[in-house]
């Protein structure tokens, strides 16, 4: 099976599952993700971070590692 990326509609889909209290379960059984997946959304929301925040922060995290920034040493 394929990994494939959260969308902002499974974002919001997860959010309103959230919001009306449904299980971890019965989410990853309605949008067919996996339970760790739905469950780090769902942290998410708990910490007040929105839907549109970590699709932001989860964007950014795709993009691979970090540039080197080389510091000027002052002699």
């Amino acid at each position: 099976m394929a990994y494939t990326h959260l969308t902002t509609d499974e974002l919001a889909f997860i959010k309103s599952y959230y919001h009306q209290n449904l299980s971890i379960s019965e989410i990853c059984l309605r949008i067919k993700s996996s339970r760790q997946t739905v469950y780090n959304v769902v942290n998410t929301f708990k910490a007040g971070i929105s839907a549109l925040g970590f699709y932001q922060n989860y964007k950014k995290s795709l993009y691979g590692r970090r540039k080197i920034v080389l510091l000027e040493v002052n002699q």
